[in-house]
């Protein structure tokens, strides 16, 4: 057991590093091309965080570890929420766009709302709660219109900014920043890919072992575990006043994990929903709900991250022992 535990601490790690050095070089490469901080936070640092979780899912659908993959699909995104967001206003008043709560916010709501209704075949067609390859196969097509829409917005800022400042000394792209970029983000897919294997086959030994669900192992330990990357880049960009990236990378990876992760996991092999899973679809779809008016004001308080942490935890502890 404190093996499986060991090698599961040395998955998360490099899932952390892995992530880290994806995030930093995507990020460089963005950042040449002129792209604003909330499309690199929306886009590229989101897919960064989001990796693994990609890799992490798309194991276990192949290895037939369903329970994993929607624990750590809807446990991330309920992470992110209450976890990730909570613990960013306790360090920091998060100050929120307006572009986020009228384009990507709702967006992300929506995507929970779709994940809840397809999650509820026992209520719409009296059949087993699942995420079949038709659910998965429409949750990639609107993450394709919501990035087509999403990379058009950034070229179409670009030419007025560009417009605007063309007579501004634009930084020089060098072939040594491109090229040691180029290859943190490769480091960072290998680590990724390798830390989500190891992470899922010690998460599952751990889960038989205790006899524990291996939906709860997902919701908690490796939700949590592949939270991290958001965690720790919200964090360090809320302390330093980066809260376009912070709020960004949030909510984009949740889109990129109801829309994405999820969509490519239910096409590849239908994802049970587990006995009580609809409660955490049902938390999950609440709490991109409660985001809505926690933003209206353009701000998150400290008492609101307080009171989104609170909600994570205890709905967490209801969920292992009751």
């Amino acid at each position: 057991m404190l093996i499986h535990f060991l090698i599961l601490i040395l998955g998360f790690t490099l899932l952390i590093g892995g992530g880290d050095l994806l995030v930093r070089g995507a990020s460089v490469i963005a950042s040449n091309l002129g792209i604003p901080t909330l499309i690199i936070g929306l886009t590229v640092v989101a897919f960064g965080t989001s990796a693994p979780e990609l890799t992490v899912n798309i194991l276990a659908a192949v290895n037939g570890n369903t329970g994993i993959s929607f624990g750590n699909i809807i446990g991330s995104n309920i992470a992110n929420i209450g976890l990730v967001i909570g613990v960013a206003a306790l360090v920091k008043p998060l100050t929120v766009k307006g572009d986020i709560i009228k384009r990507e916010i709702p967006v992300m709501t929506l995507a929970s709302l779709m994940a809840l209704i397809a999650g509820i075949d026992l209520l719409l067609r009296n059949s087993a709660n699942t995420f079949d390859r038709s659910d998965g196969l429409t949750s990639l097509l609107f993450f394709s219109i919501f990035m087509y829409y999403t990379v058009r917005n950034v070229f179409k800022n670009r030419k007025k900014e560009d417009a605007l400042l063309d007579q501004v000394d634009k930084p020089k792209i060098t072939k040594k920043s491109t090229l040691l970029s180029l290859i943190f983000f490769a480091a960072g897919l290998v680590f990724l890919i390798y830390g989500g294997k190891i992470a899922v086959d010690s998460a599952v030994k751990i889960a038989e072992a205790l006899t524990v669900p291996k939906s709860i192992i997902g919701l908690t330990i490796v939700a949590i575990g592949t939270s991290l990357p958001e965690l720790i880049t919200t964090v360090i960009a809320t302390y330093r006043g980066e809260t376009d990236l912070a709020i960004g990378s949030v909510v984009g990876s949740n889109i990129f994990n109801l829309l994405l992760v999820n969509g490519a996991c239910s096409t590849i092999t239908n994802i049970n929903v587990p006995a009580y899973g609809y409660f955490d679809l049902i938390m999950m779809t609440f709490l991109s709900l409660l985001l809505l008016p926690l933003c209206a004001d353009k701000k998150i308080d400290r008492w609101e991250g307080f009171m989104l942490v609170s909600l994570y935890f205890s709905y967490n502890i209801w969920r292992v022992f009751f």
